[in-house]
């Protein structure tokens, strides 16, 4: 027992494997007065679940028109499992609501070598590193609804424009973090949901710890009881009108994409919330 202890300490995260395409770079970033650079955005053409025209790009936001932040729920028939995702909308017209709305998505997740798979159980054994990737919903939102066949439900997140801005410039700087010192994910100290939660508990006081925060599937209720989502409309309502996976599949070759998926979610149909 002594030496798989010592065997166990000596396990060091690396930064330097041989990744996955996918996960070859981590969305690193810098903020200069109101402008953010996030590097390396990817912008992948996924054909299958293995194969895709690879692209990453430099980007450049205005964190004052920071004017959205959605909640994406991503299911693979796990029972209370799902993988979430995190966009922010970019407005340069107040109360355009979609028009001229450029949205980047950020998600937390591990990074796998290239000949590995992800399962859940490697996720407590020090398998995979953690990282924070940057992506198109194009990207990040069809891979799952359109080429895994995951069923992907949305939300639109109630936070004010100043806890929207410290959770994006956290996260951004939690992976400029990773990109200098890696850790290892966690399948559940360190993985989609907890990662995000630490940084909303020094945002926003009195967050509580729950176990819908593990079973990410239920992470809107939790949410919801919270006050982040929509006002006034049951979460039942909210599951139903925000499955967008079959307006995702609808619009796979389409460019405006994001609009599409957003049409009837509740929170879309009014002015955004500042």
């Amino acid at each position: 027992m002594s030496i798989l202890l010592i065997w166990w300490r000596q396990l060091q995260p690396a930064a330097d494997l041989d990744w996955a395409p996918d996960v070859a770079h981590l969305a690193t970033g810098r903020v200069d007065g109101d402008r953010l650079t996030l590097d390396h955005v990817r912008c992948f053409g996924w054909r299958t679940r293995d194969e895709a025209d690879v692209a990453w790009e430099t980007r450049h936001y205005s964190l004052s028109q920071l004017s959205s932040l959605d909640m994406f729920v991503s299911g693979w028939g796990r029972p209370g499992i799902a993988h979430v995702l995190l966009s922010f909308g970019f407005s340069p017209r107040a109360g355009a609501e979609l028009d001229d709305t450029e949205f980047v998505a950020i998600s937390v997740e591990v990074r796998r070598e290239k000949h590995e798979r992800f399962s859940e159980l490697g996720g407590f054994f020090k398998q995979y590193e953690l990282a924070v990737i940057a992506a198109d919903e194009r990207d990040a939102v069809r891979l799952r609804s359109n080429v895994r066949g995951e069923k992907v439900t949305l939300y639109r997140v109630m936070l004010s424009a100043k806890d929207r801005r410290e959770l994006l410039v956290a996260l951004v700087d939690e992976a400029n973090d990773l990109d200098s010192t890696p850790r290892f994910y966690h399948t559940i100290t360190a993985n989609c949901s907890t990662i995000v939660f630490s940084m909303m508990r020094r945002i926003i006081e009195g967050l509580s710890v729950d176990h819908r925060l593990l079973l990410t599937a239920h992470l809107p209720e939790y949410v919801r009881d919270h006050g982040g989502l929509v006002p006034g409309v049951t979460l039942a309502e909210l599951k139903r009108h925000g499955d967008i996976t079959s307006r995702a599949q609808a619009a796979h070759s389409i460019d405006d994409f994001s609009r599409c998926i957003r049409r009837g979610v509740p929170g879309w149909t009014s002015r955004p919330h500042v």
